[in-house]
């Protein structure tokens, strides 16, 4: 008899490395039924090791084979479950990061809300409400709105604007403003979604006000302008304003609707960026109905924000796509805590999208340098503090750049690819950028208070914690 069908007699049963102490342990933190998906996995690999002569072994030595796949599935699993990470990447609004990052007071504001709350109901009369309005009163303070509703995100906001002011007419849209938001989902299949008739108006680069006026006829609902903040035209190109559409719209006894896009309240200039528009400003240049998002710019949790006049936002709300668009209690109470911030004007101390932009390089680099006196000689790691830049991200503020600081990480003997798999994977997970043969950890999208993080995970990386 071969040593592999020996050893293949020696296969322990399921129940026998369920008994096994390091399987056992992870029933209590996983639950059985996934650890005994991955023992049955995890005897499968090995019988495949064994019939391909990779492994022999006996009785005792297959079932520590067996425990060990089982531990590897295991920490697998971890790897994959979502939770908390330090973005390192330099970009401020990383998609795939989860884009804003929450203030202090917003989290709280999430335990506070887990439980019961008024989230639907009027205290004092015990009427019922809708969900938002709570909301109210700062969306007007801050922008001057008259009426408001929050919804999931922005492309569910315009979907819903459209479908419940403009369904089975047409919008006048320029043809350079026809944007794709992330996922390849496209305005067009929005509006066909929405059961608009699309009226493109101008070319790619120049689209003029005359365009717009001789588009608009009998069967025109609205003219629709769109921020187009994840890309942008330079060169020979313009195109109207919500300063300019809005005057137009009216005139012909049509609405006006302004897609910011990145849900601004507050004027970035002050950070060296170019000017994006926000909510005030474009209710006060005139737009029926204001959209944005709540997890860009404004720094929020993700949510699509319906800013306007009374009347159009009523016909929106009582819209049955509403309820299905409609956030829920955790997301009203994280967006209240943001615009408190922005009511007590310390959004630049409290909200972290904002701190970040507002951050010098000056002050990164101290942060750099501090980490990296702390944690002093750490060969066969070596880390260099650099200037370089940052971008902000999220579908913002396209081709702007902000000057940053970085900790360059380099190894006698690991790769920066390996350096960045570890730092993504371990106990503190940082996720970096790798850049000129280094692992950059950029300080432009981490917040203050996780440097210590910063410093634990480099010294966990070097081995000396």
């Amino acid at each position: 008899m071969s040593d592999t069908t020996s050893s293949l007699r020696y296969l322990p049963a399921v129940n026998a490395v369920l008994e096994h102490p390091g399987v056992s342990a992870l029933i209590d933190e996983a639950g059985r039924e996934p650890v005994l998906a991955w023992v049955r996995d995890a005897l499968d690999a090995v019988r495949s090791r064994l019939a391909d002569g990779e492994l022999v072994g006996d009785k005792v030595e297959l079932l520590d084979a067996v425990a060990d796949e089982v531990a590897e599935r295991a920490v697998a699993a971890a790897h994959a479950r979502i939770g908390k990470l330090i973005n390192a990447t330099g970009v401020v609004l990383h998609t795939g990061l989860g884009r804003a990052q929450l203030s202090a007071s917003a989290k709280a504001a999430l335990v506070d809300i887990a439980g019961a709350g008024n989230v639907e109901v009027d205290l004092e009369t015990t009427r019922r409400r809708y969900r938002g309005h709570q909301l109210q009163s700062a969306w007007h303070t801050l922008t001057g709105a008259e009426d408001s509703l929050v919804v999931n995100n922005n492309a569910a906001a315009t979907l819903l604007a459209l479908q419940a002011l403009c369904a089975g007419r047409e919008v006048v849209i320029s043809r350079g403003q026809l944007i794709e938001i992330g996922g390849s989902f496209r305005l067009p299949e929005i509006f066909e979604l929405s059961g608009v008739t699309l009226r493109e108006v101008g070319t790619t680069n120049r689209t003029k006000l005359a365009d717009y006026e001789r588009a608009i006829g009998p069967n025109t609902a609205a003219v629709m302008h769109v921020h187009t903040s994840n890309y942008r035209v330079v060169g020979f190109t313009s195109t109207p304003g919500i300063d300019e559409l809005a005057p137009l719209a009216h005139a012909h006894g049509v609405i006006a609707i302004d897609d910011i896009g990145s849900g601004c309240l507050v004027d970035v200039t002050r950070y060296g960026l170019p000017a994006e528009p926000t909510f005030r400003d474009s209710l006060e240049q005139g737009a029926d109905v204001s959209l944005g998002s709540g997890d860009k710019l404004l720094g929020g949790p993700q949510a699509g924000i319906i800013l306007g006049n009374t009347e159009c936002v009523s016909k929106i709300r009582s819209h049955p796509l509403a309820r299905a668009a409609r956030v829920d209690k955790l997301t009203l109470g994280a967006l209240s805590a943001t615009l408190d911030s922005y009511l007590r004007n310390t959004a630049e101390e409290d909200i972290p999208t904002i701190a970040m932009l507002a951050a010098t390089q000056s002050g990164l680099l101290e942060r750099a340098h501090a980490i990296r006196d702390e944690l002093g000689d750490l060969e066969p790691l070596h880390i260099e503090v650099q200037t370089d830049t940052a971008t902000v991200g999220g579908g913002s503020l396209p081709g702007s750049e902000l000057p940053t600081a970085v900790l360059s990480l380099t190894h006698d003997e690991i790769s920066p690819d390996e350096l960045a798999v570890r730092l993504r994977l371990g106990t503190i997970r940082v996720f970096p950028r790798i850049q000129q043969d280094a692992v950059y950890v950029d300080l432009r999208s981490v917040s203050a208070d996780d440097d210590s993080g910063i410093t634990l995970a480099l010294r966990l990386l070097a081995g000396r914690a």
